[in-house]
């Protein structure tokens, strides 16, 4: 190569140098900018992720087969099936209806305060990249698994109410009433209470996993599908004790571990506030079980089976919306209050009133639910052993707040239920024909039996 090739070529060099210095620089002072930016990008965690997914895998047991066996060994033998029927039925076709539009309307992202919107009906919008924000700040999980946890809620709380005219609804009118009252009361309530756009929500009134929106929702449209399904032929005369009381404590054991999943579930991440609901979620239960124990010693002379599984479901219904924000002191005390409540309305008013709300939907999860909503602005309080309220707001405005939310609710389902029902009546009939409801639910609807001799 010659003297004057190799200068031209070095001369070449240098000036591309100094041409593309100011891009490396740019470059490098860009470099740790796009680095800081993709870190800022959440990241779903990996322990939270599998937390939510046991959570939600819990909460499909509590229907499947939970739910089932509890209200199964409460009815009559002829009845069984039609009530495992019912659960299953409903719970699957609530599932689908909340990947449809449920999702949507719950959680669609609209500013509205009572509807969540249209934008991610069929689940649009979400994949596995999409995220959802948990209670700590930059911490995600993926959107999947928050929508599916909740499609376990929207699908075990319809499948409550059922317990309240079991053994004398139509199949058919069961299904479609589910389907009807989620739609038009369970997804406005929910997207109501736990969306950061709905009215309760903005109210700042507490519902941890559900006071609202699951029991008090399902215990009023409970006792209003039992007074407007009517009594069971033969109601005060016939024996219509329960058929099997160990497939009701079955079902009852199945729940409670799967409350495990709903109420720390509800905490979206596997962090000190699941751990917290976890530990209330014990303590509450065996305090309610013990409570209604001693409530029947003292009414009955004798504690029963029945109602040590009464006092269990009580205690777990009441420390729902306050799993997470009650210290567990406070736990027990609400544990040890809610069993003589509902043990009065299971006993003495339902008889003194006369309607027939076969698995005491109302009496257990409507009166256990409003005492928790209700007792959760009180217990919440860190002077109590609570989590504390947010700043400025006093015991006294914390309580009303939960009264304003419990009176919605209890508007809302009250009267959704009362048009739903009346709807579900005109288009199939509620109730199925008197020699049906003597035969048997399990014969007349769906062609099999339980039990053979």
């Amino acid at each position: 190569m010659s003297f004057r090739t190799f200068a031209s070529r070095s001369g070449l060099v240098a000036a591309s140098a100094l041409l593309i210095a100011p891009a490396v620089a740019f470059a490098q002072e860009a470099a740790p900018a796009a680095a800081e930016a993709a870190a800022a990008v959440a990241v779903p965690e990996k322990g939270d992720t599998a937390f939510m997914f046991l959570s939600t895998i819990l909460v499909l047991f509590m229907i499947i087969p939970g739910l089932g066996l509890f209200y199964g060994g409460l009815v009559r033998a002829k009845n069984m099936l039609s009530v495992l029927m019912q659960c299953t039925v409903i719970a699957a076709a609530v599932m689908i209806a909340w990947v449809v539009y449920g999702y949507s309307f719950a959680f669609g992202g609209s500013t509205n305060a009572f509807f969540g919107g249209f934008a991610k009906i069929f689940l649009a919008g979400v994949d596995p990249t999409t995220t959802a924000a948990t209670f700590s700040k930059g911490v995600v999980i993926p959107e999947y698994i928050f929508a599916m946890f909740q499609m376990t809620f929207a699908a075990i709380t319809p499948c409550l109410i059922i317990g309240a005219f079991a053994e004398r609804i139509r199949f058919s009118a069961a299904v479609l009433f589910c389907l009807l009252w989620v739609t038009f009361v369970y997804f406005p309530i929910a997207h109501m209470v736990w969306d950061s756009n709905g009215l309760i929500f903005g109210w700042g009134a507490l519902d941890f996993a559900g006071g609202t929106v699951v029991h008090i929702n399902a215990g009023v449209a409970g006792l209003i599908g039992a007074i407007m399904v009517g009594k069971r032929v033969g109601f005060g005369k016939d024996m219509m004790a329960p058929h099997s009381m160990t497939l009701t404590y079955v079902g009852a054991a199945m729940l409670w571990v799967g409350w495990f999943g709903f109420n720390a579930g509800s905490n979206l991440e596997a962090s000190g506030g699941a751990m917290l609901a976890t530990v209330n979620t014990f303590v509450a239960t065996a305090a309610a079980i013990l409570s209604w124990c001693a409530v029947e010693a003292f009414a009955r002379g004798k504690a029963s089976m029945l109602g040590a599984a009464s006092g269990m479901i009580a205690g777990l219904v009441a420390i729902t919306p306050a799993a997470g924000t009650v210290g567990p002191m406070g736990a027990i005390v609400m544990g040890v209050l809610v069993s003589p409540l509902c043990y009065f309305f299971v006993s003495v008013v339902k008889n003194k009133f006369g309607y027939d709300d076969t698995a005491d939907v109302f009496g257990v999860h409507g009166i256990g639910g409003l005492f928790g909503a209700l007792a959760t602005g009180i217990f919440a309080s860190a002077s109590l052993g609570g989590v504390g309220y947010v700043e400025g707001v006093t015991m006294a405005g914390q309580f009303v707040t939960q009264v304003k939310a419990v009176l919605v609710t209890i508007a809302w389902t009250g009267i959704g239920s009362i048009i739903l029902y009346k709807v579900t009546d005109i288009v199939v009939g509620l109730r199925v024909p008197v020699e049906a409801e003597r035969e048997g639910l399990d014969l007349a609807s769906h062609g099999e039996a339980a039990y053979h001799a």
